[in-house]
């Protein structure tokens, strides 16, 4: 708090008038926060951003897909099985590859995720530092144990010519990724079809990996098989390693996958099952048919039925489960015969098919999950709907396992279970993360699994606004949520620190605090646009025409900030440039007010017998808009809004001028939090006691 103290301003009425008027005219030199060392370059914190990228006839000017926009499509016909007591996984695929480009393509590069657990492979397990001189106890058992060798085993590679038969084709392995040599080029508009076959061990954790809980083990099956690395207009093969945190940048395609496992055992994964007579009781496809109807879960396996004879139409040998999926980046499953399998449905509107909702879990994670899961599922594709553009996909389904939360297209991975702690039941706090959590993952379809950003080098395009969005979808489900991450309010210690790097890094480069620059400080400084700078109506139509327009494309981080200053009519260049491209933080501070008699200034008190300067410094790197509560004698307070243009003049300096026939008493700048403020013992003006 500012301890109050006049500055009475005195003088003649013309030279008060003279002062007046410059207060409302720009100043006559430029102030800048951060100028250069000669002033001979524009340095204003509202010029256009330098780094974008020209607009063309592929990404526009308006942040829209171009005239000649193109991406490649890539379909994958595969035939796996899980072997349960080598704990492995095998496959075979054929691949279909649309060049879509206006290239010739001589070869292709493969993702091959698994082999980030590679003895042989793996630039992660080079990338490990020395153990640390003292160890936690509790860390030791995690620390100083064989590296885990899970990497892909490659068995054939072979192209597929023109009559239909298979040739042997030359590859080599580069850590994460393979460079497949083709025979010929792959012309622009054609296709080109080859298999590979593969197989590796299930590792005890990360994304994909296998679980052992009371009634035996859950397997989850995440970047399983080789996949398509992209190849676009603005990287053309995109080949950064896979390090375990730039996540994933895929290319969209068609699926046509038969899951073999023991015959006891249920699966759930990407797309619609097309074999439910097969691997599915009389019983549960009644159940099923019955419970999307309605969304108030219906047990399609009850956690009494786990393990009996009566929940599988075979009791020994394998069963193979045939799932189709249309317009996917991705394909993820889970087996087990340990699961509880509830499912509801959902509809935007009554005349559409409802959207399946499947909640897959062990009996340990009752009674938590049978509570929780689906209604949050649902939650998220009604708020997502709105906020963004409703569900494209058939069904969306939430399973509990060896993941503590991750994402893939209609199938989110996640953990949270009870503890014990409370008998009988949960905590609020359980309570509270399966919520998040299940939000957090579901919500993924929109960001990036649908609007396909590049996860590897930017996590804040799908993190920052699945968390941005992640919690109105909370406290709709549930009022009393607590305090979110990614509120403005919640970045406010984070923005202290002089040890962060720009939101805009690659994601493998951001040294420290991954969580809040990738997840929390992007979703707070869109929760600022939205509630205190444009106002929901504005943001929503602005983010909900982004989302629309790059659904099922490729947006760059240049088509979202265009996208959302055409679709707001807004220059955010100040924006962008302050919160995603520095780690500048926002610090306003009251320097002084003053009071002058109206009838002294202007020759008459017609417009209040006082004129009041508030005077504000701006300390830190940023500049915001302008909020202040100024409270008058009489105990009502007066709630100030200015746009961020009034530091365009002065981006350190900033007087506001008020009248009012009423003593002034207290100003408060930022007083609900929503500018990060950094230091808020200077935000407070009190009136000197008189």
């Amino acid at each position: 708090m500012k301890n109050g103290t006049w500055t009475k301003r005195v003088g003649t009425a013309a030279a008060a008038v003279a002062g007046l008027l410059l207060l409302t005219t720009p100043a006559g030199a430029q102030h800048w926060l951060h100028p250069d060392s000669t002033g001979r370059t524009n340095q204003s914190i509202f010029r256009a951003l330098e780094d974008w990228p020209a607009p063309n006839d592929l990404r526009t000017g308006s942040g829209a897909p171009g005239a000649r926009y193109w991406q490649q499509k890539v379909d994958y016909r595969i035939e796996t099985e899980l072997d349960t007591v080598a704990h492995r996984v095998s496959g075979t695929e054929r691949i279909t590859y649309h060049n879509n480009s206006p290239d010739a393509l001589d070869y292709l590069w493969i993702q091959l995720d698994q082999n980030v657990r590679s003895l042989e492979h793996s630039r992660t397990y080079q990338m490990r530092r020395a153990l640390p001189e003292e160890i936690d106890p509790r860390a030791r058992r995690w620390l100083g144990v064989d590296l885990f060798d899970g990497g892909h085993e490659i068995g054939r590679v072979q192209v597929v010519d023109a009559g239909g038969g298979l040739s042997d084709a030359p590859y080599r392995i580069n850590g994460t990724l393979m460079k497949i040599f083709l025979p010929e080029p792959v012309m622009p508009g054609a296709t080109t079809e080859f298999e590979i076959d593969w197989s590796f061990a299930i590792p005890d954790w990360g994304r994909g990996g296998k679980e052992e809980v009371s009634d035996g083990w859950i397997y989850e099956l995440a970047q399983w098989f080789p996949r398509l690395s992209v190849y676009d207009d603005v990287n053309g093969w995109q080949t950064d390693q896979f390090l375990g945190r730039g996540e994933f940048y895929l290319e969209f395609g068609d699926y046509d996958v038969r899951i073999t496992v023991p015959s006891n055992h249920i699966v759930d994964a990407t797309g619609v099952l097309q074999n439910p007579a097969e691997v599915l009781t009389a019983a549960q496809r009644e159940r099923l048919a019955r419970a999307y109807r309605g969304e108030e879960p219906v047990f399609i396996v009850g956690p009494d039925e786990v393990m009996t004879a009566a929940s599988r139409p075979a009791q020994d040998g394998m069963l193979t489960w045939h799932y189709r999926a249309e317009n996917v980046r991705d394909f993820a499953w889970a087996s087990s015969k340990t699961f509880v399998w509830d499912a509801a449905g959902f509809q935007y509107r009554p005349d559409q098919p409802p959207i399946a909702v499947h909640s897959l879990y062990p009996r340990d994670a009752m009674p938590l999950w049978n509570d929780i899961s689906t209604a949050a599922v649902i939650q998220t594709l009604e708020t997502y709907g709105r906020m963004a553009f409703e569900y494209p996909y058939p069904k969306a389904s939430n399973i509990n396992g060896p993941a503590g939360g991750m994402e893939y297209p209609m199938v989110a991975f996640c953990g949270a279970r009870p503890r014990g702690d409370v008998e009988g039941g949960y905590s609020d706090g359980l309570k509270y993360a399966l919520i998040g959590v299940t939000i957090h993952e579901v919500g993924h379809n929109w960001f990036p699994m649908i609007v396909n950003s590049d996860e590897r080098k930017w996590t804040w395009m799908d993190e920052g606004l699945n968390t941005f969005l992640q919690h109105y979808a909370e406290v709709e489900l549930d009022p009393d949520f607590p305090r979110w991450r990614g509120s403005p309010q919640s970045i406010v210690d984070y923005m202290r620190d002089p040890d962060q790097v720009p939101i805009m890094t690659h994601s493998d480069l951001i040294h420290k605090d991954f969580g809040n620059n990738g997840y929390a400080k992007p979703a707070a400084g869109l929760t600022m646009l939205r509630e205190a700078v444009l106002g929901p109506e504005v943001f929503d139509d602005a983010f909900s025409g982004y989302a629309q327009r790059w659904a099922f494309k490729k947006p760059q981080p240049s088509d979202f900030f265009r996208s959302m200053e055409e679709g707001a009519g807004e220059d955010l260049a100040w924006m962008w440039r302050g919160w995603f491209y520095t780690t500048h933080a926002n610090d306003q501070r009251i320097a002084d007010v003053s009071r002058q008699d109206t009838e002294e200034l202007l020759g008459s008190s017609e417009r209040g017998r006082y004129y009041y300067r508030i005077t504000l410094q701006n300390d830190g790197g940023l500049v915001t808009p302008v909020q202040m509560d100024i409270t008058f004698e009489n105990g009502e307070t007066e709630r100030v809004d200015l746009p961020v243009d009034v530091w365009r003049a002065n981006e350190q300096e900033f007087v506001f001028g008020l009248f009012s026939d009423d003593e002034l008493t207290k100003v408060v700048v930022d007083p609900d939090g929503w500018f990060a403020d950094i230091d808020r013992e200077d935000n407070e003006w009190v009136a000197p006691a008189t």
